[in-house]
């Protein structure tokens, strides 16, 4: 499992030759659209958390350029799907088991609604196998009990938590988090691309380090493998 980050939450998820894209914000972010051409941004699945426009704004073209389908929560998949896009509708507590491996869509705490005022329904976060290895994400969330019930359905490799604060948990409740989840390896995402959410990278990797875990922070484009 190969995993690129495209700034803020956006991830590309390499599972079995197939990628899944999750959370395509890249044309309107000013920390990569100058580094990522989504003309260019290849995708057989696209993941969306939530319906905010820091999450679903590239997230039409990248599905069409590529006849990708798109996975949400049912009121986004139905948003799509009126555009003619293929989807696959799922919703809290549900999974499915798609070709490259499985799927449970999980709970989150946050809003959702996309910029035409259109509901997005509850946000969600996503627990993805495949290739044995197992990740968490997070998508735009508070820090919730919920999360205490993901180690009772999968043993991860990777969380990939929200650390920005402001709009979704900072550094202390993502630490916090990670005990929940029960993983100690740490992806950090949706940070440093408005001034509500700057970070002290240093600081942040402090913090993890004290209690004995590993928080990574990507350059935009840059690639680990599980």
């Amino acid at each position: 499992m190969k995993i690129t980050f495209y700034g803020h939450n956006s991830l590309l998820i390499e599972i079995k030759d197939i990628k899944v894209l999750i959370d395509p914000f890249i044309s309107g972010n000013p920390l990569s659209k100058d580094k990522i051409d989504i003309n260019s941004v290849k995708a057989d699945y696209v993941l969306l958390t939530h319906a905010h426009f820091d999450h679903v704004l590239d997230a039409e073209a990248i599905a069409k350029n590529n006849k990708a389908t798109i996975v949400s929560n049912y009121e986004i998949a139905m948003y799509y799907q009126n555009k003619g896009i293929e989807v696959h509708p799922m919703n809290h507590g549900g999974s499915w088991e798609f070709e490259f491996g499985k799927i449970k869509y999980v709970n989150a705490v946050h809003t959702s609604s996309f910029e035409d005022g259109t509901y997005g329904g509850q946000p969600g976060g996503f627990v993805i196998e495949g290739e044995h290895k197992t990740i968490y994400i997070a998508g735009d969330t508070a820090l919730t009990m919920d999360m205490k019930l993901i180690p009772l359905h999968a043993k991860l490799d990777l969380a990939i938590l929200p650390i920005g604060d402001n709009f979704t948990m900072g550094i202390d409740d993502a630490i916090i988090a990670s005990d929940f989840v029960e993983c100690d390896k740490v992806l950090g995402v949706h940070y440093d691309t408005f001034g509500y959410i700057e970070i002290n990278h240093d600081e942040a990797k402090r913090k993890f380090f004290e209690q004995d875990k590993d928080l990574m922070l990507l350059d935009i484009g840059e690639s680990i493998e599980l």
